[in-house]
């Protein structure tokens, strides 16, 4: 079984020629199975060898993500789709993609002034058709005075003392105004006109006009609601003030003149530069989208390269030079089963750098555990990575994976045991497995991630979910004699005593599953309760005592017998002489039809242990078969506690006995492996025995807990049951018992929200985690160390989008 126990791995030394060290590593990466020892721990990454080729490679990939932004920018997606493009080597693809980058950061530039210009000389035709239309008012206003100044002056010529005509006079001599126009943001337009009569005490006029659409700011580049303004000043003092404040309100000033003839000259330039600029913009845009879209196409094949490559030169960072500064030498682990692919790697590479020294590849012995290599399909994996988050397996270790497969699915169902619930959750999660293809190539938000990835885990809890369905015979809460008919009925035809008088068995027992019609009657819930809470203590103990026999394999395998005899042997005794007496007594209860109070038994087998049974015994000579059960755990305990810490100490005094003299070594030994077997192993008793003494205490305490810790399969499956049938009686019958339509057509609605968002969703997650603490808590603990570390093979396959 390849699940069962990790691959035998092997610790392997690979001696390179630096002229096909880089095409070595690139077949290595492609067949995935070699784990990469760094032999440089003490340099810093600038200190390594092909640090500069690494730099190249991050720069290669800042391009590229520069590239990825400016196909965003434009709306294109780039092509997986296999383009038959022609090899490109790193150098050419560096020259390339530097004279791609600074031709679209020229085109960039070009077409943001352009831009600019555009957006300023909107602004400006603004400015001009606004301020226009104040100056052309003034003007016709300032005409008609002055024809009404005129008639005055010809009717009093005549009568008019003299120094009423020097007045007239003076009148004509007006004084000459500056101005400045330009556009403002119109949440600080407040603000500008207060700051304007504050610094120069009210000797300037202002005037503003909104403007009704949005402008795009040439400077932030964004939509702003902007006012025209003009002000109006006299002074070179006063215009400097003007000019300040509007810098510092960030106004954009524009010029413009009084004169009519040269305002209508103005705004013609204005929109013929405005055209001229427009057609320019788009030319440019066309062509700068034509220069992204060619290299979307590209994309992904220089992106995939320089990852490639990237990889390559990480991983020859990893390897040492040798004294003649010829060859690198790496080391690593690989399967046992992988030694022929990599040797046949290794004289490909040979051959096609046309390299003179063949690669050697030797294995090597070493003392440091090896990394978990378990082969998973698609299907598998997700049940393993459940295992996984609660720890990496040892070194072929056994592997609860394998059972999982089976025992968290029917857990699950245990507790959520309904099969019209199971046929949703089985179609939602077959949607996902008939889509795929699409959803695994696309980037899904955390919670559809999360369904994606653990698809076959759901749809095997549907499936035994649907089986449990059938044995606790509801579909959303109502039974049905699918397996034929009950086995029960009225005592008289009307049925009118059903409930006092109670049913008469008239037929076979019903063939599969509870006889639908316990449902509706006043025994359904002490009879499913007593039901569901022995048959959770029987999956509690099986599984509890399949974890047990795990750990007599570990042992095996291991060629520990101390572990054996004074682990694996008192457990089984202690735990099935309480627990598994326990379930016998549950079995033979269901068998004969005993009326015997198993609480009863189980609390006077430690309380009064010689006091006779009476109408509580299932079976002859039961009274001395619980006191040598009593008895047989008494003596678990100190057998698991006391031998096993003398019996290491022993063997480890063994093992080391005549320590002071060291074999000689061969030269080609690891000067590591000499230190590593010369140095003696240190031994603290006292530490082995608090280790022994706190994982007694542990196993004896948690056999109680653990086998109460699975009455939770009972709890759960009675809060399914409850709430389901609750929200069929009290929604979707109750909505029909109004003969109303609208409410029926309500109440509906209602039953299938809270299905969904109750019973398909909470209900789900929650049986879930509680399967999941039972696998974690309940069974691993029994056998399962999970201090090992994973195999991370070399492999281009595992490279990630987000490597850096």
């Amino acid at each position: 079984m390849d699940l069962f126990r990790s691959e035998p791995m092997q610790l392997t030394r690979v001696i390179i020629p630096v002229e096909s060290a880089h095409r070595v590593i690139s077949y290595l990466g492609e067949l995935g199975l070699f784990q990469f020892k760094d032999l440089n721990m003490e340099k810093s990454p600038f200190q390594r060898t092909y640090a500069t080729q690494i730099k190249r490679c991050e720069e290669m990939a800042r391009k590229l993500r520069f590239f990825k932004d400016q196909m965003c920018k434009a709306g294109f997606i780039p092509s997986t789709k296999s383009t038959h493009v022609s090899e490109i080597s790193l150098d050419e693809l560096e020259v390339k993609l530097g004279e791609q980058e600074l031709e679209l950061i020229e085109m960039n530039a070009n077409s943001e002034k352009l831009q600019r210009a555009h957006n300023e000389l909107l602004e400006y035709k603004l400015v001009l058709k606004k301020a226009g239309e104040v100056f052309n008012s003034a003007q016709r206003s300032a005409t008609a005075q002055q024809r009404e100044h005129e008639h005055r002056r010809v009717e009093r010529s005549l009568d008019s003392p003299l120094l009423l005509e020097q007045e007239i006079t003076d009148l004509s001599k007006q004084v000459k105004l500056g101005y400045v126009s330009g556009l403002i943001q119109r949440d600080k337009s407040m603000a500008f006109e207060r700051i304007l009569f504050r610094a120069t005490r009210g000797n300037v006029f202002l005037k503003q006009y909104s403007i009704e659409q949005p402008v795009i700011d040439p400077v932030s580049e964004q939509k702003v609601e902007k006012n025209v303004f003009i002000v109006f000043h006299s002074g070179e003092r006063a215009k400097n003030k003007v000019l300040k404040i509007c810098d510092a309100f960030g106004a954009n000033r524009y010029p413009f003149t009084d004169d009519i003839g040269k305002q209508q000259q103005m705004v013609t330039e204005v929109t013929g530069k405005l055209s001229e600029l427009k057609t320019t913009i788009d030319v440019g845009k066309h062509h700068w989208r034509h220069v992204v879209h060619a290299i979307s196409h590209q994309y992904e094949q220089w992106n995939n390269l320089v990852k490639k490559e990237k990889s390559i030169y990480y991983t020859l960072n990893m390897l040492c030079f040798d004294v003649t500064k010829k060859c690198l030498v790496a080391e690593g682990w690989c399967p046992v089963f992988a030694t022929s692919q990599i040797q046949k790697a290794l004289m490909k590479a040979t051959v096609d750098s046309n390299s003179q020294i063949g690669a050697i590849f030797e294995i090597l012995t070493s003392k440091e555990s090896p990394p978990t290599y378990l082969r998973t399909n698609k299907f598998t994996n997700s049940f393993q990575e459940i295992v996984n988050a609660y720890g990496v397996a040892k070194y072929q270790e056994a592997n609860p994976g394998v059972y999982t497969v089976v025992t968290f699915p029917f857990l699950f169902a245990v507790m959520f045991g309904d099969w019209g619930h199971g046929i949703c959750l089985f179609l939602a999660t077959m949607y996902l497995i008939l889509r795929e293809k699409t959803y695994s190539s696309q980037k899904l938000g955390d919670i559809m991630e999360m369904a994606f990835g653990g698809r076959y885990v759901i749809i095997m809890m549907s499936i035994f979910s649907i089986y449990t369905g059938f044995i606790y015979n509801e579909f959303f809460s109502v039974p049905y004699e699918l397996f034929g008919q009950s086995a029960y009925a009225c005592r008289d035809p009307s049925c009118r005593d059903a409930t006092t008088i109670g049913l008469i068995k008239v037929r076979d027992t019903y063939p599969f599953g509870v006889d639908p019609v316990w449902h509706g009657t006043r025994s359904e819930l002490p009879f499913l309760n007593s039901l569901k809470m022995k048959m959770s203590i029987l999956l509690g103990v099986a599984q509890m005592n399949l974890g047990i026999i795990l750990s007599y394999f570990n042992a095996k395998f291991f060629r520990n017998d101390i572990d054996t005899w004074y682990q694996f042997v008192p457990q089984m005794i202690f735990l099935n002489s309480l627990f598994g007496y326990l379930s016998l007594l549950i079995i033979l209860k269901w068998c004969t039809g005993s009326q015997a109070d198993l609480y009863h038994v189980m609390i006077y087998m430690f309380l009064s242990p010689m006091d006779d049974l009476e109408d509580n015994e299932l079976f002859f000579g039961q009274k001395y078969f619980q006191l040598l059960l009593l008895f047989m755990a008494l003596v678990a305990v100190p057998w698991m506690l006391i031998p096993k810490p003398f019996l290491l100490k022993k063997q480890h005094e063994e093992r080391h006995r005549g320590g002071a003299y060291q074999p000689l070594h061969s030269y080609d030994e690891n000067l590591e492996q000499e230190r590593n077997n010369g140095r003696r192993e240190e031994f603290e008793f006292s530490e082995i025995l608090v280790h022994q003494l706190i994982h007694t205490i542990e196993f004896v305490l948690g056999s109680v807990s653990n086998t109460a810790s699975y009455l939770r399969l009972w709890a759960l499956s009675l809060a399914h049951s409850e709430l389901s049938s609750v929200f069929y009686e009290k929604v979707l019958v109750l909505s029909w018992g109004y003969n109303s339509v609208t409410i029926f057509i309500i109440g509906i609605i209602v039953f299938i929200f809270a299905t969904v968002g109750v019973l398909l969703v909470m209900e789900t997650l929650s049986a879930f985690l509680h399967a999941l603490r039972l696998h974690w808590v309940e069974f691993q603990n029994k056998f399962y160390q999970g201090d090992g570390y994973k195999f991370y093979p070399f492999s281009f396959a595992l490279i990630s989008d987000n490597e850096e």
